[in-house]
């Protein structure tokens, strides 16, 4: 998909350039559903080698800042006023497939992307979805020309040599049963919603709490559970104290408000 309706002249690429094109290229990647929109979250940027040596150094604050930007343009949609809430019908949820947005930068080594532009892939979760094509989007206007089975080679290679699963969260909710990755030090878990971001959110009723319990993994590797919620957490059946960490085995059941069970697992 151009993302332009002229061309736009080549310039020089800047962290800034880059964020823009990623918010614009997940508003384009829009999927609706009945009750939520589902929002591209995993990105493959593109850079001539030229551009991408040059921006190499900064290349992490570049995807630390672009995720902040994803985040705040997520919790504005959500937070907007909705003439939904008038009229009786639904006000869609803006949300994620998976816990965190995905960036990576690739140098085009084969002479696809010229001086000056950035071309971005980027697809709703890790398996495509079917009827969903993912978007592409270039900044300066010419049709994408990477392909397919590259991004798909190249988001592999770079998944193996970067994510590491520490532990990973079963359980079933009102969508189903469902796995949960973890694959950062520190997670929030509950219903979320509106303001209220959290990394695991729970389809369920109000008796969760929208930031339930919080997950957090220590220096030495070891997991600690703290209560955050008004109806109660239980740690292999035995209620917690709200408000005070708590070890967790590595293999652990924590029941939310004696509504739903999630089976925890360290992964080694």
């Amino acid at each position: 998909m151009a993302n332009r309706d002229a061309m736009v002249a080549p310039g020089r690429i800047s962290g800034q350039v880059i964020i823009n094109e990623l918010i614009r290229n997940m508003e384009l990647g829009k999927l609706e559903m009945g009750y939520s929109v589902l929002l591209p979250c995993i990105f493959s940027v593109y850079l001539h080698p030229d551009d991408f040596k040059r921006l190499a150094a900064v290349q992490e604050l570049v995807k630390e800042d672009a995720r902040r930007a994803l985040s705040d343009r997520l919790a504005a949609w959500n937070t907007k006023p909705s003439v939904f809430k008038r009229s009786g019908r639904i006000q869609k949820v803006y949300r994620i497939a998976r816990n965190e947005w995905l960036i990576d930068f690739f140098s085009d080594s084969e002479s696809s992307v010229p001086p000056g532009d950035v071309e971005i892939h980027s697809e709703l979760n890790d398996t495509a979805q079917p009827g969903y094509r993912g978007v592409k989007t270039t900044l300066i206007g010419r049709e994408p020309s990477i392909t397919a089975a590259r991004v798909a080679s190249d988001r592999e290679s770079t998944r193996r040599q970067s994510e590491r699963i520490l532990a990973e969260i079963r359980y079933k909710d009102d969508s189903g049963s469902q796995t949960y990755f973890v694959t950062q030090n520190e997670i929030t878990v509950g219903r979320g919603g509106g303001d209220l971001w959290v990394d695991l959110p729970l389809y369920t009723n109000e008796e969760v709490s929208r930031e339930h319990l919080v997950l957090r993994r220590d220096a030495t590797g070891s997991f600690l559970l703290l209560d955050k919620s008004r109806n109660g957490t239980w740690l292999n059946g035995r209620r917690l104290n709200r408000g005070v960490e708590t070890a967790l085995s590595d293999r652990a059941e924590i029941g939310l408000a004696a509504v739903l069970t999630l089976h925890f697992e360290v992964r080694r």
